[in-house]
C-alpha cells in the first residue's frame, strides 16, 4: 500500500471519529433533558376579606304618583303650567270655568246669613219667653214653642253653614291643584276641554323622581343561601348597609349610591322571585321612570375568602368542576372542587381547595395524576371587591 493510499484512509477515518463524537454528545444532552420534569405554571391561591355583590337587572319606579283628576265637573278655562316641568306640592295646575260655582257659594253665603237673622229673633223671643214665664203672663206651651223655636233656628244656621262649606270646598275644586311635588307630564286636555268630576282619563301624571325607586327581582335560592350564610357566621354583614350602586342602559355607572330599603314578603309562583326594592338618589333627574338598569347589590363581607384564576377551573358536561393542584413534594393530583360564583376573572372556592394550594393554570395538557413537575410560580391572585358578581351555573 502506497504513502497516498494509507494518508487518505486516516483521514477517512478522522473525519468518522470527528462525526461520531458530537452525535454522542446530542443523544446524551436529549437523555438527560428527558429526565427533566415538565415545567408548569402555578398560581398560589390566597384568602382575604371579600365583599359579596349581586347583580340584578331591575326598573326604575317613581317614589309617589299622583293622577291629577278634577273634582267638580266644568269647562277648563286656563292650563298654569308648562309640560315636562318641576311643581310643587298645591301649584295651580288647572282652572275650571267657577261661574256657576261662585254663584252657589254667594248663595250659600245669603242662606247663611238668614238663618242666622232666624236665629237671633228665636233667641229674644226665647229670652222673653223666660222672664214672662216667670211671671206668669203666658202659657207653659207659648213657652215650649218659644225654646223650640230657637232649637229650631239654631239646627238651621248649621244646616246653612255646612251649605257654604260644601259651595266653597266645590269653587276651590275648580283650581286642580298639584297634591305632591314632582315633575308634571303631558296633559291630556286643552282649554275648552269639558271635564267631569271623578272621570276615569286623568289630566296629567306628577311623579315625584328625586329619590327614586329601583325594583329588581331575586331569586328566592339565592336568598335562602345568603340567609343561611348570615345565620351561619359565614357571611357577615357590611358596616354600610346593603347598599347598591346602579349601572345605566348604556354601561356607564350612575355617580349616586344607593339604599336597599325593603324585600317583598311573596314569592312570584310562577318565577320564583320575590321584589327587592332601593332608594336612589336622583338630583340630576337622570333616571327615568321605566328606565332598564343593573341593580349591583353589596350582601356582606366574606372574611376568607378564596378566589381561583378561571383557568385553573375546569368544567365538565355535569357542570363539575376540578383543579389540577402541585403538591409540596411536586406531584400533580387532581381534585374535585365546588366553587359558587365568578368574581371578575376568578371563581370563588367554597371547597376543594385553600390559601396557599398551587394551582396549575399552564401546562395543564402534559400532566396526569401522580406526574413529577417543575412547578413555576405565576403572578399571585389577589382578593378584591369587582363590582359585578355572577353566580355559578
Amino acid at each position: 500500500m502506497g504513502i497516498a493510499a494509507r494518508r487518505t484512509i486516516a483521514l477517512s477515518t478522522a473525519c468518522a471519529i470527528a462525526l461520531f463524537l458530537p452525535a454522542c454528545g446530542e443523544s446524551r444532552s436529549q437523555e438527560d433533558a428527558g429526565d427533566q420534569p415538565p415545567q408548569v405554571g402555578v398560581v398560589v391561591l390566597r384568602s382575604g376579606p371579600l365583599d359579596l355583590t349581586r347583580e340584578l337587572p331591575g326598573r326604575t319606579r317613581a317614589m309617589r304618583m299622583a293622577d291629577i283628576r278634577p273634582q267638580v265637573s266644568g269647562i277648563v278655562h286656563k292650563r298654569l303650567f308648562v309640560e315636562g316641568q318641576v311643581v310643587r306640592a298645591g301649584q295651580p295646575l288647572y282652572q275650571l270655568d267657577d261661574a256657576t260655582y261662585r254663584a252657589s257659594y254667594n248663595s250659600a253665603q245669603a242662606a247663611l246669613r238668614k238663618a242666622e237673622a232666624t236665629l237671633n229673633a228665636a233667641r229674644l223671643a226665647a229670652r222673653r219667653s223666660n222672664e214672662l214665664i216667670r211671671i206668669q203672663v203666658i202659657s207653659a206651651q207659648d213657652h215650649e214653642n218659644a225654646m223650640l223655636a230657637e232649637d229650631l233656628a239654631r239646627a238651621e244656621v248649621g244646616v246653612a253653614r255646612s251649605a257654604l262649606e260644601s259651595a266653597r270646598v266645590n269653587l276651590a275644586y275648580t283650581t286642580i291643584v298639584s297634591p305632591i311635588a314632582g315633575r308634571i307630564g303631558k296633559s291630556d286636555v286643552t282649554e275648552g276641554s269639558l271635564v267631569t268630576a271623578n272621570q276615569d282619563m286623568p289630566l296629567a301624571l306628577v311623579q315625584a323622581l328625586d329619590p327614586i325607586h329601583v325594583d329588581v327581582n331575586q331569586s328566592s335560592t339565592s336568598w335562602l343561601t345568603l340567609k343561611q350564610d348570615m345565620d351561619s357566621g359565614r357571611l357577615r354583614s357590611s358596616p354600610d348597609g346593603a347598599t347598591v350602586s346602579i349601572q345605566l342602559e348604556n354601561g356607564a355607572r350612575y355617580p349616586h349610591p344607593g339604599q336597599l330599603q325593603f324585600s317583598d314578603v311573596t314569592v312570584d309562583p310562577s318565577t320564583g322571585n320575590f321584589m327587592l326594592r332601593a332608594v336612589v338618589p336622583n338630583p340630576d333627574l337622570t333616571l327615568l321612570p321605566g328606565m332598564y338598569v343593573r341593580a349591583v347589590i353589596r350582601e356582606g363581607v366574606l372574611p376568607d375568602a378564596v378566589l381561583a384564576p378561571q383557568q385553573a377551573i375546569a368544567l365538565d358536561a355535569d357542570g363539575k368542576a376540578s383543579a389540577w393542584v402541585v403538591l409540596r413534594d411536586g406531584k400533580v393530583e387532581r381534585r374535585s372542587v365546588r366553587v359558587s360564583r365568578t368574581v371578575a376573572d376568578q371563581w370563588l372556592v367554597e371547597d376543594g381547595l385553600k390559601a396557599d394550594d398551587r394551582v396549575i393554570v399552564e401546562g395543564v395538557q402534559k400532566v396526569e395524576p401522580g406526574m413529577q413537575v417543575q412547578a413555576v410560580i405565576m403572578k399571585p391572585v389577589p382578593v378584591t371587591t369587582p363590582a359585578p358578581v355572577a353566580a355559578a351555573r
